[in-house]
Order: structure tokens, then sequence, then C-alpha cells
């Protein structure tokens, strides 16, 4: 626990620095903000003087216009100050929602076996929009109260030191308020966006198994079910606000309390010379100093609130920093070094006693395997669900890590082959195909967006997907939806196939292409399949009985290890 707080706290304080630069011109600004705060409460002063005590002083013309002035000024160095602060928060959320995609792709599969889709999808929209008034508004407001106060504060010593001690007193008290509300306002916050991360996780699914929550007649039980997520989202948000309003309410104690002193300590002042006889201008003179250091009172502590508004922005932070801690740190997924794996002549792959393990309560995934595929060769990978298929083509794909052992691209060791020649040597196509909403050319485009037509046109014809594009109403351009929404699945897997061949990457992993299809099906996908393994290294994994037809060496799994390998039938 202790280190987790640890790590929240570097985080935070990572990104305070990060984000103090961007934030130093409004913290400069708002200085401005408190300095042209006190002319105008000058001004003020004068002009209430004036009024008070008749015959004591002319009004002053130049006290109107200097308020005018001011009023105006204050106005355009508070746009100044909202558009630079709206600009921080822009390019903060920018870099870190850039920074949480990365990891989250990094990660691939492995963090979607470890974290629900709702709880990432919470983490890289809401909790970063979160963080927009941390850079935007804690950051100024974290040295702007203490920095303005001090300027107001120091302005009214000149005038009168009794009351500039009273308001610094009084000022002192409140940090410790805050400190107080402050523990419970993270706690509240980190609770309510737990809240709503399992309110999006469990919506997430029900939308996605709507139509199973309808034919089992459950949609009354699941309504119930979100209704009390939704509750306790509106409790958890009921408490933080809670916690931001006795926050603010203790501000507003202290100042009351400076405004109490400071107006009785004038008064009794205003009393004594009053009964002594003072002249009128004396009279007026007194007047204006009190009127002033009274009307500061409120500009004195407007930075405590700012602050106070503000730091449930921190609070946020605090929570976004525990929430950061799911994601992989790019040496837990991949150490990528500077090599570069020649694949001219083709890839070999080899593993070297690799063992891996998701969950030690259930033991290893994958115990001491060794296997090697020269180029240009296919590997067939056959057991029944469970037994390592498809964790040797995450482990190839580069998603997650031997956790001993090594795997090796023509000799190189993969961890120090460049992430980017590593995508660029491989093709993947899996159970489903993952399609977009869109056209079929931008989906099979995706593999590589500057190919030419012909080039597009030959890998749909040696997919044999040419024959089921001609039929679409509008062809290449015809919309499918998302998930591939309108095809069949073997069309689908026909896309995704033409992928593979449009990208013509000499390493190709299957992980059960044909698991979902019919059997006639699932034979013209292995006929337009062995066209794609021609002179590539293949390696499939798949517990069809239609393998057996596919050619190349045999690796047989069960639970994590190798039983049996040799040649498959041809």
């Amino acid at each position: 626990m202790n280190d987790d707080k640890t790590v929240m706290k570097a985080w935070t304080r990572a990104q305070s620095r990060l984000g103090r630069g961007q934030a130093m011109p409004v913290m400069v600004l708002g200085l401005a903000i408190a300095a042209i705060a006190v002319g105008q409460v000058w001004c003020v002063a004068n002009v209430l003087a004036c009024v008070l005590v008749p015959g004591g002083m002319p009004v002053a013309t130049s006290a109107l216009a200097g308020l005018v002035i001011l009023s105006l000024l204050r106005a355009v160095v508070q746009m100044a100050a909202d558009v630079m602060a709206a600009r921080a928060g822009m390019k903060a959320r920018r870099r870190l929602r850039g920074g949480v995609l990365d990891a989250i792709l990094r990660g691939g599969p492995g963090l979607l076996r470890q974290h629900h889709t709702g709880e990432l999808t919470a983490l890289a929209v809401d909790r970063i929009e979160a963080l927009d008034g941390f850079f935007s508004r804690w950051l100024p407001a974290s040295v702007l109260w203490m920095a303005a106060p001090l300027v107001i504060g120091g302005l009214a010593a000149i005038v009168q030191p009794g009351s500039a001690l009273i308001m610094a007193l009084c000022g002192i008290a409140v940090p410790f308020g805050q400190a107080l509300f402050g523990i419970g306002a993270a706690v509240a916050s980190r609770n309510q966006f737990l809240a709503m991360t399992r309110l999006q996780a469990r919506f997430l699914d029900r939308v996605r198994g709507i139509a199973t929550i309808v034919l089992s007649g459950q949609t009354e039980a699941e309504t119930r079910r979100l209704a009390a997520a939704a509750e306790e989202l509106r409790v958890r948000t009921m408490k933080v606000l809670r916690v931001a309003f006795l926050s603010s309410a203790s501000i507003d104690c202290a100042m009351v309390v400076a405004l109490v002193l400071v107006a009785l300590r004038n008064g009794s002042q205003l009393m004594t010379l009053h009964e002594q006889g003072a002249a009128a201008t004396v009279m007026a003179a007194h007047v204006l100093r009190g009127l002033f250091v009274v009307l500061l009172v409120p500009e004195f502590f407007a930075p405590f609130r700012s602050l106070a508004l503000a730091y449930q922005d921190r609070a946020h932070a605090s929570g976004a920093a525990a929430a950061m801690r799911m994601l992989p740190d790019a040496s837990t997924v991949r150490t990528a070094g500077q090599a570069v794996c020649d694949t001219g002549h083709g890839v070999a792959v080899a593993f070297e006693h690799v063992d891996f393990t998701w969950d030690a309560a259930r033991g290893a995934t994958l115990d001491d395997i060794s296997f090697s595929v020269p180029a240009g060769n296919t590997l067939v990978l056959c057991g029944a669900s469970g037994s390592g298929k498809s964790t040797i083509i995450e482990l190839l794909l580069g998603f997650i890590q031997p956790g001993g052992g090594r795997i090796t691209l023509n000799g190189i060791d993969m961890t120090t082959i460049m992430p980017e020649a590593l995508v660029a040597m491989t093709s993947w196509i899996g159970q489903k195909p993952v399609l977009f909403a869109g056209t079929l050319r931008e989906n099979i485009l995706f593999a590589r967006p500057d190919a030419t037509d012909a080039q597009l046109h030959a890998a749909l014809e040696a997919a044999s997907a040419d024959s089921f594009v001609a039929s679409l109403p509008q062809g290449l351009d015809t919309f499918i939806g998302e998930g591939g929404f309108g095809l069949s699945g073997g069309q689908a897997q026909r896309v995704a196939i033409a992928r593979a061949f449009l990208k013509d990457a000499p390493l190709v992993l299957l992980d059960e292409p044909t698991s979902h299809l019919d059997p006639a099906t699932e034979a013209d996908v292995f006929d337009s399949l062995r066209r794609l393994a021609a002179n590539r290294t293949v390696i499939l994994a798949s517990h069809s009985a239609a393998v057996e037809g596919f050619g190349g060496q045999r690796i047989d799994l069960d639970r994590g290890r190798i039983v049996t390998s040799g040649e498959s039938a041809s």
C-alpha cells in the first residue's frame, strides 16, 4: 500500500513539473490581477470616503476614471489568463491521452486479459478529461494562494499594519482546514471514479450482450442492476460535492472573522477620533484607510477560494495516478533495442526453453517450450483450448514477454528488435477479424494505406474475395458496420486474408482462423491461406481437423507442454 502511495505521489509530482512551465504565464497574470484588484479597491475606497464624510475631501474624478480603466484592464487580463489556462489544459490532456493510448497498444491482448475494456475506456477518456482542471486551475492556484495574498497583504500593511496582521493570522488558519477536508476529497474522488468505471464496464457489457439479455428474459433484472450502479455513482458524487462545500465553508468562516475584526478595529479608532473632535479631513483620511483594508479582505481570501475550488482537481489527479498503475510500462512489455532484423531471405523463428504464466494460481501456461521454424516453412500448433496455442501467438506478436527462455527471429533475440521492424515483418489473422465501421476499401487498405489500386485488386483476387466484392451494391465502396456487420463470417475472414496479402509480410501468424466457420467455408478459407503461406514463414494455431491438409511441421500441445512434434500430413 505504501509503495502504491509512493508511485501515485511520484506520478503527480512528475505531472506537476511537466505542467508548471505551461502554467507559468497564468501565474504571472494572476499576480497582475491581484495588483489590479488592489488598485480597484483603492479607487472604490476614495469614492466612498468622499460620500461618507461630507466636506472631508472633494470627489476625485480621477478615482472614478481609474476605477473604470482598472476594471476594463482586469477583465482583459482575466480573459487572457483563462485562455492560457485552457490551452495549458488541452496540451496536457493531449500529451497524457497519447501516452495512455501508446501504453494500451503496447499492452495489446495481454492487457485486455487483465482489465475490462470499460476500465481502459474510462481511463483514456474520463480520467484524462477530468485532469483538465489539474493543469488549468490547480497548478496556478497552488502558487497563487501564497503569492497573491503576500502582494495584497504587503500593500495593506503599508496603510494599516494591524489590519494586515489580522488578515495574515486568519489566512494562516485556512490551509489547516483545506488539509483536513482535502484528505476526504481525495478519497471521495477515487471512490467516485471507481463507481463510474464499474457503471461504464457494466453498461458496455450489457450493450454488447443485449440480444442474450432479451432472449434470456433478463431485461428487468439487468435494468435494476444498472439502476443500482447508477445510484451508487450518484451517492458517491454527492459525497464529493459535500466535501467540496465544507472546504469552501472553512474559507468563508476565516474571511468573515477577518472582516469582523478589521471592521471592529477601524470602527473603534474612528469612534476615538470622533470623541476627540478630529477635523473632517482627518476623519476622511481614516475612513479611506479603513474602507481600503476592509474591502481588501475579500480580495485577500480570493486566492484561497480558488485553491479550494481547484482542490477537487488535485483529487482527480490522485485518482488518475491510481488508475494509471493498470497500464504496462514500456520495459515490462518489451525492452526495445536498436536491432534490425534482415528479412530479405525470410524469417526463421525459434523458441528456446520458453516459459510463461498468466496466473500463478492456475500454473504455467507454457512450460519449457522449444522449437524452430526455418524461413519459408510452416508450423501447425494443435491442441485443445487452453493448451497454450494463442499464448505462443501473442508472444510472437510482442504483446507479452516470456517468463523464462527467449524467442529469436533470424537468430536475433526478439526483445532487442525495434518495435517498428517487428510490426513490419508480421501479419496476423485471428479467430474473428477486426473490421471497422467504414468501406471495404478502407478496411483492406488499413494494412497498407499507400497501396495502389492494382495491388489492392491483386490482394482481393489472391484471397478469393473479388467474387463476393463484385456482387456487393457498391463494390469496394460498400459501407460495413462495426465488427464486419453486413458480412458473413467467411467474407469477413477473406477481408482479413486480403489485408495479409496486401501487407506482404514474411511472417504470418494465424490464430484459429476458421474456428467459427462451417466446413465448406472453412475448406475455402484454408485454400486461400495455403496461397498466403507460399514463400512465407507461417505459424498456424488450430484444433480443426481440416488443418491436417495444411502441411508443414506439427506440434501437439497439452497444458502448456509439447506432447508430440513432427511433420504434418499434406
